[in-house]
């Protein structure tokens, strides 16, 4: 599934992967990291304010949550165990991309500082 952003004036496009109940409850957790899956997609059906978490989760992630019309309220990197991370507002829709070498150039997209800050 692909979903468009606007980011700093740029227009992006993501080939997300929309997560299925199941998915939503594991994201990241458990997986390698240049193993890890595409760009999770998690689409709530109603706005909310809800915490994450990255247990388990051996790697680096950027988050980056959505209102209904896909207009980024919140960009994030979240580092490894951390116990509770809260957006800011209430969001729609939650997408986790891994840092690893495979979605370099997209994480490149959201951050601000060089590359091997990230990795």
């Amino acid at each position: 599934m692909e979903i468009g952003l606007k980011h700093k004036n740029k227009k992006i496009n993501l080939e997300v992967e929309k997560c299925n109940l199941f998915e939503m409850f594991r994201g990241l957790m458990f997986r390698r990291r240049e193993k890890a899956p595409a760009l999770l997609l998690f689409d709530f059906k109603k706005s909310l304010r809800m915490k994450i978490h990255s247990w388990f989760v051996f790697f680096p992630f950027i988050a980056i949550w959505l209102d209904d019309k896909n207009k980024i309220l919140e960009i994030k990197k979240i580092k490894s165990w951390r116990f509770l991370v809260f957006p800011k507002k209430s969001f729609c829709r939650l997408i986790e991309i891994p840092i690893n070498k495979r979605y370099e150039k997209i994480v490149g997209l959201f951050c601000s500082q060089s590359h091997s800050l990230w990795f």
